[in-house]
C-alpha cells in the first residue's frame, strides 16, 4: 500500500498484542504518531504531534485511530489547515462517562463539525467507554460512515481482536471510498 498510514493509539498507547501494533508490525512503513506522555494525555500536545506527522507525511496520509485517538482526530481536524486522505475511527470514547481517564485533559468539548475528509467510525455494542447512541452521534456530527460490528468490547487486545481482519477490510473499504474523493 503506497498510502502513508499514521497509527493513532489511545490512552496508554497500544501494546504489542493490540491490532494497531500488529498492523504496524506487518506494515513497517506505517508510522505510529508518538506522544510525549501516553499516561497524562493533553489534547493540545496530542494534536501538535499529529500536525507534525501529517506535515511530514503529506495529504495522502490515512489516519487509523483507536479510542482517545479518535477524539484527537476530531480536535486536530477542527484546528488544522492540513488535509489527509481519510480516517478510520475505532471505538470513540465518551468523555462524559466515569470510566474516561480523568488525567486526559482538553478533549472536551467535543467538536461537532464534519471532518473535511472521508471517515469510517467503527463501534461496538458493548464498549464500556461509549454507548452506541454516543458513537452514532459522533458519526453523524463528523459526517462519518457508521459501522456497528456487534458486541466487541472496546475493540482492542483485551477484547481478543488480535490481527482484526475485519478492521483491515474496513480500512480497504475506506481507501476505496477515499480514492474517489481525491479524483
Amino acid at each position: 500500500m503506497s498510502t502513508n498510514v499514521l497509527i493513532l493509539p489511545g490512552y496508554g498507547n497500544s501494546g504489542p498484542e493490540h491490532w494497531q501494533s500488529r498492523w504496524q508490525q506487518a506494515e513497517p512503513d506505517w508510522q505510529r504518531v508518538e506522544q510525549h506522555d501516553w499516561e497524562q494525555p493533553q489534547c493540545a500536545d496530542w494534536c501538535e504531534a499529529l500536525e507534525t506527522a501529517v506535515a511530514a507525511c503529506g495529504a495522502d496520509s490515512v489516519l487509523v485511530a483507536h479510542s482517545l485517538g479518535c477524539l484527537q482526530v476530531a480536535h486536530w481536524a477542527q484546528a488544522t489547515r492540513l488535509r489527509v486522505r481519510a480516517a478510520l475511527l475505532v471505538a470513540v470514547p465518551d468523555p462524559a462517562l466515569p470510566v474516561f481517564p480523568p488525567q486526559a485533559q482538553g478533549f472536551t468539548p467535543l467538536p461537532r463539525q464534519a471532518l473535511p475528509f472521508p471517515s469510517l467510525l467503527v463501534a461496538s455494542r458493548d464498549d464500556p467507554y461509549a454507548s452506541l447512541d454516543y458513537a452514532r452521534q459522533c458519526a453523524a456530527a463528523w459526517g462519518s460512515e457508521y459501522v456497528d460490528i456487534g458486541a466487541a468490547g472496546h475493540i482492542n487486545a483485551t477484547s481478543g481482536f488480535g490481527d482484526w481482519p475485519q478492521g483491515r477490510a474496513l480500512l480497504q473499504r475506506l481507501l476505496a471510498m477515499s480514492s474517489g474523493a481525491r479524483d
